[in-house]
């Protein structure tokens, strides 16, 4: 653990002292930069904030591939050359897309050619944790997991409306699925648990902690499109890297942990993103618009909307993806009796503080009607 605790401390530490500098540079291209209707802030502010998270994830691999603990996963450097390229090609997409608003297909097109790279590194879906079923098709192998990569992609994206809430949410889903991935590590091998999931969501949850002060509300750098396409590749080739390990556990099991978990946690980590994404993808095709058209109608906007300010919106939606992500891990450790109950009343009290202002309108509302009867 110790070593996974010093690459947390390294990326944080190297995202926290990059972002100024990539905010000084990104600054002489703010001038240029448009307001548009959805966005939450009055003046334009530096998008290139996702290169020092970019920086700190590569330094991370770097320092890693110099600690003797993690010789076993840079033996074979496939996977993690794909990793690296895969980023650099975010970088250039990234940059073009802050700078020129490129349309939506052209980004479609380019998060595919990163899942590709991906894939043909070897990083691939050959099972999935329910029963034996498995994947035999190489090409089914690099359409599940491109298919992946893209919908996280465009589910972090989709969460990235208000200060800190994209960088805040995959730090929840990357500490959590740290901890699932590094005790996966331990029951798959004792001798030897260095593990390449649990690494990288060790260099992304540090990245994204020292990426966060910089981009809490009041945020003085925002992450831009580099940012959210490296945070939705770094969770998601994680999951892929996971699955591989529940394979290779074969008759033997977590007795308490849910056989499906490798598959569910990611979804319950990008859950409120990836229902924003699809609420989204209805609401616009029921007016005849692109699914990639941008609106002002996410969940944090509607939160706005009900009287909540931009902080609360951010904790709010951080104490939901808390407690969904960390329900599913507990319920492994934590008997049933005691967590259903448990888990209802956390459920109840996040309920009341996201909608008391609607609730309290609401009955002020009824209180005045009455009075004047």
């Amino acid at each position: 653990m110790r070593q996974y605790v010093l690459l947390i401390a390294f990326s944080f530490v190297t995202s926290y002292l990059l972002t100024p500098v990539v905010r000084s540079f990104g600054a002489r291209f703010v001038s240029s930069q448009k307001l548009r209707d959805r966005d939450q802030h009055s003046n334009p502010i530096v998008k290139f904030g996702g290169l020092a998270m970019i920086g700190a994830l590569l330094a991370g691999l770097w320092v890693a591939s110099r600690l003797e603990f993690f010789d076993a996963i840079f033996r074979n450097n496939s996977p993690i050359m794909g990793i690296v390229f895969a980023l650099v090609v975010i970088v250039v997409l990234g940059i073009a897309d802050d700078l020129y608003d490129l349309k939506w297909y052209v980004k479609f097109i380019g998060q595919l050619g990163i899942g590709a790279i991906i894939a043909q590194s070897g990083i691939v879906i050959k099972a999935l944790p329910v029963g034996t079923w498995s994947i035999d098709s190489p090409v089914m192998q690099y359409l599940v997991t491109i298919g992946l990569i893209v919908l996280t992609m465009n589910a972090i994206n989709f969460s990235d409306g208000l200060d800190g809430l994209a960088a805040g949410l995959t730090a929840i889903g990357a500490a959590t699925f740290f901890l699932y991935s590094y005790v996966l590590a331990t029951h798959v091998s004792a001798a030897d648990y260095a593990n390449l999931a649990a690494l990288l969501c060790a260099i992304l949850l540090g990245a994204c902690l020292g990426f966060l002060p910089h981009n809490f509300n009041p945020a003085n750098i925002f992450m831009g499109e580099t940012g959210v396409l490296a945070l939705g590749l770094i969770l998601s080739v994680s999951t892929v890297v996971v699955t591989g390990d529940v394979q290779g556990l074969e008759a033997y099991r977590f007795r308490n942990v849910p056989a499906y978990m490798p598959m569910a946690l990611p979804l319950v980590i990008i859950f409120f993103p990836a229902l924003d994404l699809l609420l989204s993808v209805i609401r616009r095709l029921s007016k005849r618009r692109s699914p990639f058209a941008p609106d002002s109608m996410h969940i944090h906007h509607r939160m706005l909307a009900q009287g909540h300010s931009v902080r609360k919106s951010v904790l709010l939606l951080y104490l939901w993806a808390l407690l969904v992500a960390a329900g599913v891990v507990l319920i492994a450790f934590i008997p049933l009796q005691v967590m259903i109950p448990l888990f209802a009343l956390l459920l109840i009290g996040a309920g009341l503080l996201t909608w008391w202002p609607l609730v309290s309108k609401r009955y002020a509302s009824l209180t005045e009607r009455l009075r004047h009867r």
